[in-house]
């Protein structure tokens, strides 16, 4: 199959809608930070260098720096995410016939699950990295492109919150001390998005009526 990021956008999306187990939430979750990536680039490159938009020089820089290597790093997480999913399907698929087989296929199903919140963890927490960067960039950068930083905020915001979900169901199958810990952070991730997301929306609206 190919990876995710060679697709194209069509070849995607019918891998999306087909009844196969991937991609899934979270490959879409990733590929949705790619994409709020790739719009902060752009408005980020509407932006320096333009005079009229000089405060909001430094802003868009910084939103560059951030942005710039999820455009690719959100396509490898899409794939990651994928294949953590088979993993955890192909460990529940081990020999469990005799206490040995059953206890290998235990710690094998603990493992893969583990890695199946690891990787829509790192999507999160990267998202959430995202969206800090554009209440500035709509308060500073080119007002031209004042909605397109809320689009990105949406998409940034869609994959943090879609990804932690993806966290959660697995984390439920982890033992208790293992998923105490993820699911923590879970919460302390999701607040921070949501509060960031207001933020966000607040001075996009703030910019639009000026």
């Amino acid at each position: 199959m190919k990876k995710f990021g060679d697709m194209t956008q069509r070849e995607f999306t019918a891998a999306l809608a087909s009844s196969n187990p991937t991609p899934g939430g979270g490959s879409a979750a990733a590929i949705a930070l790619s994409q709020s990536a790739a719009l902060t680039v752009m408005v980020a490159d509407l932006t320096i260098g333009r005079d009229k938009w000089a405060n909001g020089w430094g802003s868009a820089e910084n939103a560059k720096k951030v942005a710039f290597p999820l455009t690719n790093q959100g396509l490898i997480l899409a794939d990651k995410d994928s294949d953590a999913f088979l993993q955890v399907m192909s460990s529940f698929k081990l020999p469990r016939d005799t206490d040995g087989e059953k206890e290998i296929r235990k710690e094998a199903i603990d493992n893969a699950t583990l890695e199946a919140s690891n990787v829509p963890l790192e999507t999160a927490k990267l998202a959430l990295d995202l969206l800090h960067t554009h209440e500035e960039l709509a308060t500073y950068g080119n007002a031209n492109a004042v909605t397109d930083v809320a689009v990105a905020s949406l998409l940034a915001s869609a994959a943090c919150k879609g990804a932690l979900f993806n966290v959660e169901i697995n984390a439920n199958s982890l033992p208790i001390d293992i998923s105490s810990n993820l699911l923590a952070i879970v919460g302390d991730i999701r607040n921070a998005a949501s509060e960031t997301s207001k933020s966000i929306m607040k001075a996009v609206f703030n910019r639009l009526e000026q």
